[in-house]
């Protein structure tokens, strides 16, 4: 292996402890604690597991942790009604309604009732739409991870030339719009299943992003030398383990850094909701962030 390794355990460990460290400050000399709600419909084993290790990271920071679980045949009026209680209650900064839902309910419908100052999944539409004219409120919380993996390894963005594979409302249609903000200036190409020759496009990349959910689906021939290789992907092998889109053995031999699956993106999307919680909380009650 000769690429550089960005390791998201890591950074995501600083992170969370500078939040832990501001939620104490924000207690002691504000009487403000950080609240979170997450909402969990239904008994999908992925999506449990999911909310629980958000409920321990809330925890391990301070932020107050309020987990609300729903049983599969909620109806829409119940689960609309619970997040208008939600929107109402000063004690929760954030809203989290954990995706996907059972087929009956609307989860647009939902994104759009998640009060704007609490959607710290950034999920609905007027943050998506403040983010596409340059005036962000909330990140969406797996790009906002990208961007702090970037830094942190020293990539410069300003001028760069960065392919984002994917180009889903998730990860790849706010990342392009984050990587082009004043500040970042990168210069982005939002590649897709229906791009053309997309080897060539992806080895025009200074920094190379995969989150499409298909594995191996990046290769060697398709990154330049040099090149960062970020991989959002995470796909289950046969033999049960985690694997990202990109074929990692094959292409840390080419690239100059590159992000593990697990332990590169996964860690930071969850730091990084944790920091929208603190964010929305500051923000709602006019508190200055720290220097």
């Amino acid at each position: 292996m000769t690429a550089d390794l960005i390791d998201g355990k890591e950074l995501a460990r600083q992170l969370r402890g500078r939040i832990a460290d501001e939620v104490t400050r924000m207690r002691a000399d504000d009487d403000v604690i950080p609240g979170l709600a997450a909402v969990l419909v239904g008994d999908d084993p992925a999506s449990r597991i999911y909310v629980g290790m958000k409920h321990r990271d809330c925890m391990e920071v301070g932020i107050a942790s309020r987990m609300v679980e729903l049983p599969a045949d909620t109806s829409q009026a119940d689960l609309d009604a619970l997040v208008e209680e939600l929107n109402a209650a000063d004690e929760i900064d954030g809203i989290l309604v954990q995706l996907p839902l059972p087929d009956h309910l609307d989860e647009r419908r939902i994104q759009e009732l998640i009060s704007p100052d609490k959607d710290v999944d950034a999920l609905n539409p007027y943050t998506a739409g403040r983010l596409a004219i340059g005036d962000p409120t909330f990140l969406s919380c797996t790009p906002y991870g990208v961007l702090e993996l970037l830094a942190h390894a020293g990539v410069d963005t300003v001028g760069a030339n960065v392919v984002v594979i994917g180009r889903s409302n998730l990860v790849g249609r706010p990342l392009a719009n984050m990587l082009t903000l004043k500040g970042r200036d990168a210069t982005v190409t939002l590649a897709h299943s229906r791009t053309r020759d997309l080897a060539a496009v992806c080895r025009t990349a200074d920094v190379l992003v995969a989150a499409v959910g298909r594995a191996g689906l990046v290769t060697a021939d398709m990154v330049r030398p040099g090149a960062t290789v970020i991989d959002v992907g995470t796909n289950r092998a046969d033999d049960g383990s985690l694997v990202g889109d990109v074929d990692f053995e094959a292409v840390a031999e080419v690239a100059g850094a590159i992000t593990p699956v697990p332990g590169g993106v996964g860690p930071m999307t969850r730091t990084m909701l944790l920091q929208n919680t603190l964010t929305a909380a500051r923000r709602r009650r006019g508190l200055e962030a720290p220097e």
